[in-house]
């Protein structure tokens, strides 16, 4: 019979799909990536989308050390299972506390980010005691213990709020890549910090879908609020063809080797990339749902820069994430999608059209760029670099 730390290990047998209580915990993120895009809205200068940035960040790492967590551990344990509602309850508070994270609700935001961490690791380094993987349990839990400091007097001194928490994700986004290195107890071993690629893909597929899922109800939303009239409906089909099209781009075909490449490849190289490639690709996202939202209620509008650039930019970001994806998993570059990220900057910078004839400019680009893939013109199977 097992001892308690191995039944609380994922086993060889536990299944690599995800667990119900990892999709319960992947809809807190509806809530937080619709905060986002509103925090983003209420501000379109630069300083704005940096702030949405910073918060967005803390968002997006609440959701891969979590996903680690139900990588490594058994999905069937009442620990795990509790651990992960937890988290689902972390999440959804933060997202809360977005709209005035900056401003009065920083507490509620950081010491939801600070409990969701660092109750995983108390629970589990206890579960795991006098077993070799509770050592990694420990390294992680001292690093988040040293950014839970910023984290939390940066929630407690809005002065100060910004630069604390700058410093606090850097260590926290850090960690992972120089594998936790901690006094006393060294660096994790790079076998300990193995992941399951197929559950691992399944993963960042699902959350990709409810970011994507975010920019159809944007769409959706903004549209019902119109008088439905010709160029509004024109907007929203644009909008719904670039949420598709971006689904292409994501899964075609570097999405659909994630897995395999995972398992092949360095843990500490791979897959930590992997979770900073894919917030590029989700604060695409969250930016294309706010150029969105412009470009449906306002269709006609022209000279606006600022709408310009969030409708063009949310594509171009998105892009820019999915190219560095393909170059981490193949380590060759896509030519039509470099293009495509040229195309788009150029437009942001000369196109002075309405802002429905920007958004077909977006449109337009994403379906070249699927066609040529599905063409095999510069893709992996004809020269590995997709």
């Amino acid at each position: 019979m097992a001892g308690r730390p191995e039944r609380l290990l994922r086993g060889g047998n536990s299944p690599l799909s995800a667990s119900f209580l990892e999709l319960f915990f992947d809809l807190a993120f509806v809530l937080a990536l619709s905060q986002l895009a509103a925090h983003l809205l209420h501000d379109l200068s630069l300083a704005g989308a940096l702030r949405t940035a910073l918060l967005l960040a803390g968002v997006w790492w609440i959701w891969v050390p979590t996903t680690w967590f139900a990588d490594w551990y058994d999905p069937e344990s009442p620990a795990v299972r509790w651990l992960l509602v937890g988290a689902a309850l972390g999440s959804l508070l933060a997202g809360v506390a977005i709209p005035q994270a900056l401003d009065g609700r920083g507490l509620l935001f950081a010491g939801a980010y600070v409990s969701v961490h660092i109750a995983r690791g108390v629970v589990t380094a206890v579960g795991l005691r006098g077993h070799p993987r509770q050592i990694r349990t420990l390294r992680i839990l001292c690093w988040f213990s040293v950014s839970a400091v910023p984290w939390l007097v940066g929630g407690l001194l809005p002065q100060w709020r910004e630069p604390l928490w700058l410093l606090a994700l850097a260590i926290d986004l850090t960690g992972p890549r120089l594998r936790w290195p901690t006094p006393g107890m060294g660096r994790t071993g790079r076998q300990e910090l193995h992941l399951a690629g197929e559950h691992f893909a399944e993963r960042y597929q699902q959350i990709m879908i409810i970011a994507l899922g975010e920019l159809v109800l944007v769409a959706g939303l903004s549209y019902a609020g119109t008088d439905l009239h010709f160029p509004q409906t024109v907007a929203f089909l644009l909008v719904f063809a670039t949420a598709v099209l971006i689904g292409l781009l994501y899964v075609t075909p570097a999405g659909q080797r994630l897995g395999p490449a995972i398992e092949r490849a360095d843990p500490a190289r791979l897959g930590v990339i992997t979770g900073y490639l894919h917030l590029v690709m989700i604060a695409g996202l969250v930016v294309t749902s706010v150029g969105a939202e412009l470009s449906i209620a306002h269709p006609l509008r022209t000279g606006d820069l600022t709408a310009v650039l969030f409708i063009l930019s949310g594509p171009m970001l998105f892009l820019l994430g999915r190219i560095l994806f393909s170059a981490a998993i193949h380590r060759r570059l896509s030519w039509p999608r470099v293009a495509a990220l040229f195309v788009l900057a150029g437009a942001a910078v000369v196109l002075r059209m309405p802002l429905l004839a920007v958004s077909a400019v977006a449109t337009g680009v994403a379906l070249a760029v699927v066609a040529l893939d599905h063409a095999g013109i510069g893709s992996y199977r004809h020269r590995a670099g997709a």
